[in-house]
């Protein structure tokens, strides 16, 4: 039986080659996945844990709540008592902070947020275990400082150039003393690290004469539990201790967490590939179990048992499943290269072919095949040898009084109910319900496409018989003549249309709900942030003060308020000009209530806490402050956005009882509005810092939406891989129709049908296809992208459904386009068919 598979595969290797590159495709797909995850997974966890083994015990300062948040007392005399210990080769005491680095136009070096600046603390031999240094050497003065290889290299900064440097303290130029390299306990991917003396760093990063941790290193030989209790017995009060292999294992976990996610999704969007490779591979052996009618009837005719054909058949699907999954496991691992080079951000490591990965793999792609070819199996079983060798193929047409009809409605009607459900319902499960209504619905259409084919199809008959009188008439009723054979076809292209369509459904309502978040309230001409996220102090804005024709206003945030029992945060505003940089929409009382000292609240706080305008509130802080407030003014607000406050307070009020707020930003309006000019001043005014971002409105509308864009072009190239396999299912499924249409297409050249015309037809077919699958699709994708945007209109106020027209349309031209080169082959072997032999074939 096996050799009779394996020459039956060989002589329908044609037919059979789109089912081989399906499955190829798919196993491509989850192979590059688990692969990259893999390597994603072992090169971020070894980057975490990249120089921990240098650390025997690692001491932290722990914030003290009761004395405000203040760290532990680590200082120089806790080094040194430390140092002294048996055991102990070096103690390193160590501070770190938010640090960037300008390159030579004033720019920011690197990725913002990972900007990181650290202390110089050279052991006794004037060396740092932690760098190595290719050039010059540590900064030992406030005046220098030293840079990381590749921070260095990207600025084009040599030892002895001058480069300026910010904090949140501020801004200065500094001497490059060194160049060095470290481990990823210091330098995160992407990030740049700036090297300070000790007395600099810990006045930028903590407090002078503290440290936030020490690094103790063992001497050869030492138990690095013994020496953990040693150091536990020496520790002050607000310290703990931990060995490096504890840390390590620490960050390892964190690193994996960060990794699964991104597996998890990749992996889900192979999952959705080999499900509409499912749809190719099933067609494929439907049509070729059909044509072999009569030859699986002769076999059993002499003497072959059902259940011996059955197993021939079987093993054939088996070895294409083998093979394609041999090829997509090389072409995988290749794809998983490409990831890793695509993501230019993520740590680079070797590529980790694990045996999971290879089992996973082939054991998809030669179980899928046998999965999807068993139902078309068993139907030709059914059919007895003498009928199979005295009849020829028809068409079973669906209909609509069929079981598999009635159930495929049934499932229709339950999956949309349930989606309608989870989209009206306020409960914290509705996108679970959401997620099962959409499969059912998904899973009952695509059962009901056969019998939806005609009536759709029939809906383009106008535009393409105006167009093509013969042609378009041909290609609508040789696209009807198999209902079931269209549906199949039509659905895995509609799947992949449907999520397409969701995803830019969600995508555009999500961006048009930030750009309106982040720009509606906004007067301002520009907003001032802190490069890497971090919070400024208030007295950032201060040399504004000097800038001509400048209005602003720091927003001040001052945090652990229980007002009226309502946990709340503060923030600080110039009362005076507040009003010209955020358009507070007022629905009761007055904002100039603000220079009177009361309170402006957001609506939706106000309606969660019970308050109303003239109610006077107690306030209560952590550090036992008290008093009261009173509010003098209720805005609508959206509950999502960075700019508009919760709580609008007065500069003053918040100093009065917070002496260090955190300012989330700066609003700036200059005479003339935005311009270069205008830029380039504030930003001087605020000393050329490199941590300071200086944005206007369209700056703060890319930034917000940047990261919905991303990842959807990430969603968007995902999806492709499944738009690919349907398309190489039409061209599958047209193929094949060629073949069986031998005769047809050889009377019909006889006819006087020309090769020009017979290429058409063939097209014509192929968009009708595709014009099925997406018309579906689509309508299944907006009604998903309106349900789970539902779910989000409960938390997130403003939120709209935005349809994006263009889009859509863009897609479903893709689709078609798609559908149109997928023809390009089945056409003109369609074209070539040859006239006499065709028309004597029986």
């Amino acid at each position: 039986m096996f050799r009779t598979a394996l020459r039956n595969v060989f002589a329908h290797k044609a037919r059979l080659l789109m089912t081989a590159f399906a499955v190829m495709l798919g196993v491509t797909f989850i192979t590059g996945s688990l692969v990259y995850g893999d390597s994603l997974n072992q090169a971020t966890t070894a980057q975490a844990t990249d120089g921990y083994e240098r650390i025997a015990v690692n001491v932290a300062a722990e914030a003290d709540p009761a004395n405000g948040g203040r760290p532990g007392d680590l200082d120089a005399r806790t080094a040194t008592a430390l140092a002294k210990l048996p055991g102990v080769a070096a103690a390193a005491g160590r501070v770190d902070g938010f640090a960037a680095v300008a390159d030579r136009d004033g720019k920011p070096l690197g990725n913002g947020k990972d900007a990181q600046g650290g202390n110089f603390a050279p052991a006794a031999d004037g060396k740092d275990p932690a760098y190595r240094f290719t050039e010059g050497s540590g900064p030992t003065g406030k005046d220098t400082i030293a840079l990381d290889e590749a921070t260095a290299a990207q600025g084009g900064y040599r030892v002895g150039d001058t480069v300026r440097v910010g904090t949140n303290k501020g801004a200065s130029s500094y001497t490059l003393s060194g160049i060095f390299r470290t481990d990823g306990t210091k330098l995160p991917a992407g990030g740049s690290l700036t090297l300070f003396a000790g007395a600099t760093a810990q006045k930028f990063f903590l407090e002078p004469g503290l440290y936030q941790n020490i690094e103790v290193t063992a001497t050869p030989g030492t138990d690095v539990t013994q020496l953990l209790s040693r150091v536990e017995s020496v520790l002050p009060k607000g310290t703990s201790a931990a060995t490096g292999a504890q840390l390590a294992q620490i960050q390892a976990n964190l690193a994996t967490s960060r990794t699964s996610t991104m597996s998890q999704i990749l992996v889900g969007f192979a999952a959705v590939a080999l499900f509409v490779a499912t749809f190719l591979i099933a067609n494929t052996f439907t049509m070729l179990v059909a044509r072999r009618t009569r030859e699986l009837a002769l076999m059993r005719a002499v003497g072959a048992t059902r259940e011996q054909v059955r197993r021939i058949l079987l093993t054939e699907s088996l070895l294409v499943g083998a093979i394609a999954s041999v090829a997509g496991l090389a072409v995988g691992t290749g794809v998983a290269a490409l990831l890793q080079t695509l993501f230019a951000d993520t740590p680079a490591a070797p590529l980790v072919l694990t045996p999971t990965t290879v089992i996973i793999s082939m054991l998809v792609g030669t179980l899928l095949p046998m999965v999807a070819a068993w139902l078309p199996i068993r139907r030709a079983m059914a059919i007895p040898p003498v009928a199979a060798l005295s009849a020829a193929e028809h068409t079973a047409p669906a209909r609509p009084g069929s079981l598999r009809t009635g159930l495929s409605a049934a499932l229709v009607l339950t999956g949309s109910a349930a989606v309608v459900y989870g989209a009206l319902t306020t409960e914290k499960d509705a996108r679970t319900v959401i997620g099962l209504g959409a499969a059912l619905a998904l899973t009952g259409t695509i059962g009901l496409i056969p019998l939806l084919s005609r009536p759709v199809v029939t809906l383009f008959r106008p535009l393409l018989t105006r167009l093509a009188p013969v042609h378009g008439d041909l290609a609508i009723r040789n696209t009807v003549r198999d209902p079931r054979r269209t549906g199949a076809t039509a659905a895995a292209l509609a799947i992949a249309l449907t999520l397409a369509s969701g995803l830019s459904v969600l995508g555009a309502s999500a961006t048009q709900y930030l750009d309106r978040a982040t720009t509606h309230a906004l007067s301002a001409d520009y907003v001032v942030k802190s490069a890497g996220g971090q919070g400024m102090t208030p007295t950032t804005a201060a040399p504004l003060k000097k800038l001509a024709g400048a209005t602003y206003s720091p927003l001040n945030q001052s945090t652990e308020y229980y007002l009226g029992g309502s946990k709340s945060v503060l923030t600080g505003v110039d009362p005076a000009t507040i009003g010209k940089l955020l358009r507070y929409d007022v629905i009761e009382g007055s904002l100039d209530s603000l220079a009177k000292g009361q309170i402006a609240v957001a609506d939706f706080k106000a309606e969660q806490a019970g308050w109303h305008v003239g109610q006077t509130l107690p306030l209560e802080r952590r550090n036992d402050q008290r008093g009261s407030l009173t509010i003098g003014a209720i805005y609508q607000a959206d509950e999502q956005s960075d700019l508009m406050p919760s709580i609008t307070a007065p500069g003053s009020l918040v100093a009065r009882y917070d002496s260090t707020p955190s300012t989330a930003g700066i609003l700036v309006a200059t005479d003339g509005g935005p311009s270069r000019a205008a830029l380039a001043g504030v930003t001087h005014a605020l000393g050329d810092n490199p941590t300071l971002s200086v944005l206007d409105q369209a700056d703060i509308r890319a930034q917000d939406s940047r990261g919905i864009g991303d990842q959807l072009n990430v969603f968007y190239a995902l999806v492709s891989m499944a738009l690919v396999i349907a398309a190489l299912g039409i061209a599958n499924t047209l193929a094949m129709s060629v073949l069986e249409r031998r005769k047809e297409l050889g009377t019909l050249r006889a006819l006087g049908l020309d090769r020009a015309g017979v290429t058409r037809m063939i097209r014509l077919e192929a968009l009708l296809l595709g014009a099925l699958g997406a018309t579906l699709g689509t309508v299944m994708g907006v009604f998903l992208g309106w349900a789970l945007g539902r779910t989000l209109q409960a938390n997130v106020a403003g939120y709209e459904l935005v349809l994006p027209w263009g889009r859509l349309a863009l897609t479903i031209l893709i689709a078609l386009a798609g559908s149109l080169l997928a023809s390009l082959w089945p056409a003109r072997r369609a074209a070539r068919v040859d006239i006499p032999a065709a028309t004597a074939a029986q």
